[in-house]
């Protein structure tokens, strides 16, 4: 009897006690911002796996924290020009600025050309930060010596992808853009006949003009993506790879690619064996509101609460534009939550309540939240699907008016532009998707088919970092078509080589029939 208690103490004791874990070793090369917002949810899930998780970051990083209980940092000091708070935010603030008076012609020209020095300025600064790493031989040695089993990192910037091939490490990406292209087009087939480029406003079902229009922007963004690539980081190969090296493979070269999109939300297109979608990994049921939050929902009874957020980089809009939404707000039935700092509008209304942060996610689960107005970043746009909240779009630059033309194509959005908002057009776009059932039925739709998925996206993407760790890699899974250079890809050779046969043929042809034909005539001559 004392033997079966003994025997029972310690079974208890062992089931209580932490339970082993295999962890891996991950090294993470992160990029600021919205981007950091979602690489911080994965970081989270992956070390409560039971993974050792090491950031490298810079000393003038302002979202990622140096100290943190789910992961170890390393920073590296940064002095002078940098990609800090206060560029960035400047060059948010120009954009927005040249957004409200812009046509769509001049928009696109003064993103595309018109911040092209500013793009590789940025880059460059990026490629600064790399050599402080590279050159930093204390600290090779010490990354070295920690064997590391795999990086994780955002190509959008092209850091990440140079330091993993310095230390010769698998290479897994949490991604959506490199550089300035959708990362599909450099991985996957991509006919741009029905595949629209980013910027252009297009959806899959393009008419001949558009298709033209689509054909010219591809080329000229993959001109300046090339551009930025050799200016910024094919020097930095150079330097530390030697001349044979190619900036463009090594990012190719990648073992998977965490795609942050899924085919509820995205045009469908061609896809590639290494390419996860994990659309809405970040995404998950809301938790109960802090009090003062839940007693405001609560107050605005059956007309329920709309949602205003215009993402990380933009907490403030012109005092003008800021005055007229308020003004709109203010003759709403419903109550008003609006991130929102700096100026306070002088036509506020009491039914609508400014914080400097919300739990996005869970507000936009609760039941009484009947609207979200945002910008159109991937992040929000994929919680409001989630959760099922039809939009008001205002977007500012890059891919959030495509964004939200994804929604709208669906039925569950209207959009605003910044050079034509005001007061009364943003009311009666408010209005119709608050009046109009279709929108929150169309977004519920979408909501249903996106949660009906055999592993959540979290869990996918979790299980694809531990399978490169496990593996050392996914070769089996990356085409040969990186190695290629553009007129294998394309077969050229291959046309030119039927084309030279074709010639010959062609030429041996014609020389045979006139000589046969002079023979002929010859022959026709002598009888004569």
């Amino acid at each position: 009897m004392k033997l079966d208690v003994l025997c029972s103490a310690v079974l208890l004791i062992l089931l209580s006690g932490p339970t082993h874990c295999d962890g891996g070793n991950i090294l993470v090369f992160p990029i600021e911002g919205s981007h950091w917002v979602n690489m911080d949810i994965m970081l989270k899930a992956l070390h409560s796996k039971g993974h050792n998780i090491t950031i490298i970051r810079s000393s003038q990083s302002w979202y990622i924290k140096e100290t943190s209980d789910y992961y170890n940092s390393i920073t590296v000091p940064v002095e002078g020009e940098t990609n800090n708070e206060e560029s960035i935010t400047k060059i948010v603030n120009s954009v927005l600025e040249f957004e409200r008076g812009a046509l769509p012609l001049t928009s696109f020209l003064y993103i595309t050309l018109g911040m092209f020095s500013t793009a590789t300025a940025f880059h460059r600064n990026v490629c600064t930060y790399v050599s402080a790493i590279l050159d930093n031989k204390d600290l090779i040695s010490k990354m070295k010596a920690s064997n590391f089993d795999v990086m994780l990192t955002d190509p959008a910037w092209g850091g990440g992808v140079i330091l993993a091939k310095y230390l010769n490490l698998p290479l897994v990406y949490n991604v959506r853009w490199l550089i300035s292209v959708e990362a599909h087009f450099a991985i996957a087939p991509s006919p741009v006949s029905y595949i629209p480029i980013t910027g252009t406003g297009f959806t899959d079902k393009m008419t001949f003009l558009q298709r033209v229009k689509n054909v010219l922007l591809h080329i000229f963004t993959q001109t300046q993506n090339s551009l930025v690539v050799m200016q910024a980081y094919q020097p930095l190969c150079k330097k530390y790879f030697g001349p044979s090296s190619n900036f463009n493979s090594l990012v190719l070269d990648a073992d998977i690619w965490l795609m942050r999109v899924d085919f509820v939300f995205e045009f469908p297109r061609p896809t590639m064996p290494n390419i996860v979608y994990m659309g809405g990994f970040q995404c998950k049921p809301a938790k109960p509101l802090p009090p003062h939050l839940e007693d405001f929902v609560q107050s605005s009874g059956e007309h329920g609460v709309v949602l205003m957020s215009m993402g990380t980089f933009l907490n403030e809009l012109p005092h003008d534009l800021t005055d007229q939404i308020a003004a709109a707000f203010a003759k709403l039935p419903q109550k008003v939550i609006w991130k929102h700092k700096g100026y306070r509008p002088t036509t506020l209304g009491n039914n609508t309540l400014l914080v400097d942060w919300m739990p996005q996610n869970d507000i936009l689960g609760h039941p009484k939240t009947r609207l979200f107005v945002a910008h159109g970043g991937t992040n929000g746009i994929q919680e409001a699907l989630y959760h099922g909240v039809p939009v008001v779009g205002i977007p500012v630059f890059f891919d959030q008016y495509d964004n939200l033309l994804r929604l709208k194509e669906r039925g569950g959005a209207k959009i605003l532009t910044l050079s034509t908002v005001n007061e009364d057009n943003f009311l009666k776009d408010v209005q119709e998707v608050l009046s109009d059932q279709s929108y929150q039925e169309n977004m519920q739709k979408l909501s249903r088919l996106h949660r009906d998925q055999p592993i959540h996206p979290l869990d996918n993407a979790i299980f694809w970092i531990e399978f490169v760790m496990r593996h050392k890699g996914a070769a089996h899974l990356k085409s040969e078509s990186y190695k290629m250079p553009w007129f294998y890809y394309y077969s050229v050779d291959v046309a030119l080589f039927f084309i030279g046969i074709s010639a010959l043929i062609l030429t041996t042809t014609v020389l045979f029939t006139r000589c046969l034909f002079y023979r002929m005539c010859k022959n026709k001559s002598k009888q004569d």
